[in-house]
């Protein structure tokens, strides 16, 4: 049978193609532009739900309305579209390094169903997940179950784990509609002085990581002077696009995949979906490959940089909750921070306003605050970057830490934190000074 008269064989409605799925399944959907937006919308008209779980990371599209006997909804990184409904008790988090996702979900005895939206089929029978491999390229080979929205819309992108061919599917939808995207960011004045400082510390022929968030792709915009820089990471932003036009990203000195751009998952704009379509110099590939510890230490001054919320006098970070209330999560941060340690030359960057609230919340703390997750270890951190500077902690003793963190938390608390430091024994009565 020709590859056609396959996928016609296999097209019906969202409605029809959900029935497939049977009670104690794990349904499992892709990272933000790659979810399928009416399959998830139809899934609840399956009758025979029951035991089932739902893993989303990211989602771009409301927390279904469903009895949790039923389906079971689990984040695997909380964001603006689930962290509410975590909050109330409607969603659980799975905690993870981004790296183990597909590892953890094989854990779960339950039989797999991947749900995606995907490139029209090629010549040769093969869909493209397009902006997101992530997990679900490694789980495409064990599923029981496979279900594609097709989408004219989605780029086809090139990589590892990033094909599904006709044969493999089960059932598909025809459902043209506009990817996800994010606006242009509006950078303020801090945005602004922490990519300046950030990309000061970034050299020609550096290879880059940037992590999810304004703070860390407010360096991007300061890097149009640079030369011969490569991207691995996790995250695709809309300002490669840029780079890639000024010429300043060639991947030249990447030891591996060499001339190429590496990420798991895109997010931003039309233009960077058109940018990515059928584009060779760009690589999708699995978060169990582009964030593996011995990959990452293969990349020669390698430059991480990631956000956190606040960071205490030890040099522990959290990135993950705000007043005791959960956030975010450890994404690919992890990953990274220690990643970062093993390659030679490279640099980790962890970045943060000085303050929150209207000046009102100093950010660097002498402990952190009750209920907070510690991200990123004091152990695994280098540098970190405030609007008022950098403070170089790799190497340091607790009291040259302290020391450097103070001089760069907002001026308004740095008095205030030297006594903290000296009344807590971080720093000795002799050391006081006012910066």
């Amino acid at each position: 049978m020709s590859f056609q008269r396959m996928y016609q064989a296999k097209v019906c409605t969202a409605e029809e193609a959900v029935q497939f799925v049977e009670a104690d399944e794990a349904i499992i959907l892709p990272i933000a532009p790659g979810e399928p937006p009416a399959l998830l919308e139809a899934l609840p008209s399956n009758d025979r739900l029951l035991g089932n779980t739902l893993y989303r990371m990211l989602p771009s599209y409301p927390v279904l309305n469903i009895k949790p006997e039923k389906l079971k909804q689990v984040s695997t990184f909380l964001s603006a579209s689930d962290r509410n409904a975590f909050s109330e008790g409607t969603i659980e988090l799975l905690p993870n390094h981004f790296s183990d996702i597909p590892s953890l979900l094989k854990l779960s005895p339950s039989q797999k169903v991947i749900m995606a939206a995907v490139s029209p089929m090629d010549e040769n029978g093969y869909f493209s997940l397009g902006t997101s491999v992530s997990y679900i390229g490694s789980l495409l080979e064990e599923a029981k179950t496979i279900i594609l929205e097709v989408n004219k819309n989605m780029p086809r992108t090139l990589g590892e784990q990033n094909r599904i061919h006709i044969s493999q599917v089960t059932k598909l939808i025809e459902h043209d509609f506009d990817l996800p995207s994010l606006p242009e960011p509006v950078l303020t004045d801090k945005d602004a002085q922490i990519g300046q400082t950030i990309a000061e510390l970034i050299q020609n022929g550096d290879t880059v990581q940037i992590g999810f968030g304004s703070m860390p792709n407010a360096v991007m915009e300061y890097l149009k002077g640079h030369r011969d820089l490569g991207i691995h990471s996790e995250l695709l932003p809309d300002k490669v696009v840029d780079l890639y036009e000024a010429g300043v990203i060639t991947n030249y000195n990447k030891r591996i995949y060499k001339g190429k751009t590496t990420a798991t998952f895109a997010l931003g704009s039309r233009k960077l979906y058109d940018f990515m379509h059928n584009n060779k110099d760009i690589l999708m590939l699995p978060c169990h490959v582009s964030n593996d510890l011995q990959n990452i230490a293969q990349l020669d001054h390698l430059v991480s940089v990631n956000s956190t919320v606040e960071i205490d006098f030890w040099g522990q970070c959290n990135s993950e909750t705000i007043a005791g209330k959960y956030y975010s999560s450890t994404g690919g941060q992890g990953d990274f921070t220690k990643g970062v340690r093993l390659t030679e030359n490279g640099r980790g960057i962890l970045c943060l306003y000085s303050t929150a609230k209207n000046d009102t919340i100093s950010k660097i703390v002498p402990m952190l605050s009750q209920g907070a997750i510690v991200t990123t270890s004091k152990n695994d951190v280098d540098i970190v970057v405030t609007e008022y500077g950098k403070a170089e902690l790799k190497g340091k003793t607790v009291q040259e830490r302290t020391e450097a963190l103070i001089k760069i938390a907002h001026p308004k608390f740095r008095d205030e934190l030297t006594f903290e430091a000296i009344n807590r024994g971080f720093i000795p009565q002799k050391s006081f000074y006012r910066v």
